[in-house]
C-alpha cells in the first residue's frame, strides 16, 4: 500500500504578519483534490491509537463487580480510571520527544512491548492498590499510540487536509466507545472482570503486531532531532493560540470523563440497569460522539474555520450539561440520557476542532505539539474526575447523579469562557493560523510505503 504525496504548489508567502511567539513558517501539505494521507493508513493509525479509549470503555460495566470482588469502595475502583488518565497524561509528553528523536515506528514498537507487559500485570493484580499501580504503568506505555498517530498525521498533512485526517481518525476512535460499552457489558455478564481486562491485553498485543508489520515510518532521519528535546514541550505551550486550543481540548475531554467515571454507578446502582443494559446506554452516547466526528469531517471538507465551530458549539455544550444537571436533580434522573447524548456530540466537535487548531500552531514541532495535547486531554480529566465522588453516600455508595451534573456543567462553563477569550483575541488579530485564505505551501515529505514485512533495520529507517 502506497501513500502518495501531493504535487507541491508554488511556494507563496502567507499574507499577513505572523504573531509572536507563534511557530515558524511550516511546510504544509497542499489542500488539493487528492487526500494527503491514504485512508488505509488512517485506519492503521486509528487502530494503533485506540488503546486509550478502549481501556476506558471496555471495563466500565465491571466496576461494581470489581468493588465487590476486591472488597473496596466505588471511589477506589474509580481510582483505577483516574490512574489510567494520569498515566496517559504524563506518558504522552515523554513519547512525543522520543518519537521526534528516534522515529515514529521504533517508538510505537518499544511502547507496544511495554504495554503488553503492563497489561499482564493488570490482569494478575491481587489487590486494588496494585491494580491502580498497574493501570498507571499500562497507561504510560499505551499513551504512545495516540501521540505518535497524531504526530504522523502532522508529518504528512496540514491545514484542512490535516484537520480532515485528524477528524477521520477521531471518528474511527469514536467507534470504540460505540462497541466498547456493549462489548464490555456482554463480557461483564458472561465473564469475571479479570477476563475482561485480559481482552484488553490481547488488543494491545494486536496493536504491537500491526506496528511491526504494517505501520510505515513518516519521519525521515534528516528531520529528526539530534537528541530528546524536552524543551520543545515548553516552547510549544508558550504559544498563546496553541495553549488556548489545548485548554478547550482538555476541558471538552474532562466534561466527557466526568460522565464516563460516574455513569457505571449512576446507571447500574441508581437507575437499576444491568451491565449489558448499561453498555447499550453507553453506546447511545458513543454514537453521538461518532456523529460529531462525521460532522467535523464534513465541515473541514467545506473549509469551515474550526474556531467558528468552537464558538457555535461551546454554548450548546453548556446548555446540554445544564439539562443533565436539572435531570439529575429531578425525581426522574433517567431523563439525563438525552442531554448526555447531546453533550457527547458537542464534545466530539470541540475535541476535533481544537485539536486541529493546536496542531496547526505546532507544525514545526509536531511531536512536542501532539505530546502536550495528550497532557491537556487526559491531565485535566484526571485532575477533575475524582471530584465527582465527593457527593457519595456512606461507604462510597452512589446516591445521586447531581455531583456528575455539577462537574460536567463546571467544565463546560470554563470551556465556553476560554472559547470566548480565544474569539476576542482572533478578532483583534492577536494570533493567526494556517486555516485562512491563501495558497498552500509545498510538502516536504517523501513517498511512503506501508511495510508488509518486518526486519530489525526497518525500525531505524
Amino acid at each position: 500500500m502506497t501513500v502518495a504525496p501531493h504535487r507541491p504548489a508554488r511556494p507563496t508567502a502567507r499574507p499577513g504578519a505572523q504573531p509572536a511567539p507563534g511557530p515558524p513558517g511550516p511546510s504544509a501539505a497542499a489542500d488539493g483534490p487528492h487526500p494527503a494521507i491514504d485512508r488505509r493508513l488512517l485506519v492503521l493509525l486509528a487502530f494503533v491509537g485506540c488503546a486509550s479509549p478502549l481501556a476506558v470503555d471496555l471495563y466500565l460495566a465491571s466496576f461494581p463487580a470489581m468493588a465487590r470482588d476486591l472488597g473496596t469502595t466505588p471511589a477506589m475502583v474509580r481510582l483505577t480510571l483516574t490512574a489510567y488518565l494520569v498515566g496517559v497524561a504524563l506518558g504522552q509528553p515523554l513519547w512525543g520527544p522520543v518519537s521526534q528523536r528516534h522515529g515514529r515506528r521504533a517508538t510505537l514498537v518499544a511502547s507496544g512491548l511495554a504495554a503488553v507487559v503492563a497489561s499482564v500485570l493488570v490482569v494478575l493484580a491481587p489487590t486494588i492498590e496494585l491494580l491502580v499501580a498497574a493501570r498507571f504503568l499500562q497507561a504510560v506505555a499505551a499513551s504512545a499510540g495516540i501521540v505518535v498517530a497524531r504526530a504522523m498525521i502532522s508529518d504528512l498533512a496540514h491545514r484542512y487536509d490535516g484537520l480532515r485526517a485528524l477528524a477521520t481518525m477521531m471518528t474511527i476512535h469514536g467507534l470504540v466507545p460505540v462497541v466498547g460499552p456493549v462489548l464490555g457489558g456482554a463480557l461483564a455478564t458472561a465473564l469475571p472482570w479479570r477476563a475482561v481486562l485480559a481482552v484488553l491485553a490481547l488488543v494491545m498485543a494486536s496493536q504491537l503486531v500491526v506496528s511491526l508489520r504494517w505501520v510505515p515510518e513518516t519521519l525521515p532521519s534528516h528531520r529528526r532531532s539530534a537528541r530528546v528535546e524536552l524543551g520543545d514541550l515548553r516552547r510549544v505551550v508558550r504559544r498563546p493560540a496553541y495553549l488556548s486550543a489545548a485548554l478547550v481540548l482538555g476541558l471538552a475531554v474532562a466534561t466527557m470523563m466526568a460522565f464516563v467515571a460516574c455513569s457505571p454507578f449512576v446507571y447500574q446502582e441508581l437507575l437499576g440497569l444491568s451491565p449489558l443494559q448499561y453498555g447499550l446506554a453507553g453506546t447511545v452516547n458513543a454514537l453521538g460522539m461518532t456523529v460529531g466526528g462525521l460532522v467535523s469531517v464534513a465541515l473541514a471538507r467545506r473549509r469551515v474555520h474550526p474556531s467558528r465551530t468552537l464558538a457555535l458549539t461551546a454554548p450548546a455544550l453548556v446548555s446540554a450539561t445544564l439539562l443533565v444537571l436539572l435531570a439529575a436533580a429531578s425525581p426522574w434522573p433517567g431523563l439525563l440520557v438525552l442531554p448526555a447524548l447531546l453533550s457527547a456530540l458537542c464534545c466530539s466537535l470541540l475535541t476535533t476542532c481544537s485539536m486541529g487548531l493546536a496542531m496547526e500552531q505546532a507544525q514545526d514541532l509536531p511531536g512536542a505539539g501532539s505530546a502536550m495535547l495528550g497532557l491537556f486531554m487526559f491531565g485535566v480529566g484526571a485532575a477533575l474526575t475524582p471530584l465527582a465522588g465527593l457527593g457519595s453516600g456512606p461507604g462510597g455508595a452512589t446516591v445521586s447523579a447531581v455531583p456528575m451534573g455539577l462537574l460536567m456543567t463546571g467544565c463546560a462553563v470554563l470551556l465556553a469562557a476560554v472559547v470566548a477569550v480565544d474569539a476576542r483575541r482572533r478578532r483583534a488579530g492577536a494570533w493567526a493560523d494556517g486555516f485562512g485564505s491563501g495558497p498552500p505551501e509545498p510538502v516536504d515529505a517523501p513517498p511512503l510505503t506501508v511495510s508488509r514485512t518486518f526486519s530489525p533495520q526497518s525500525l531505524v529507517n
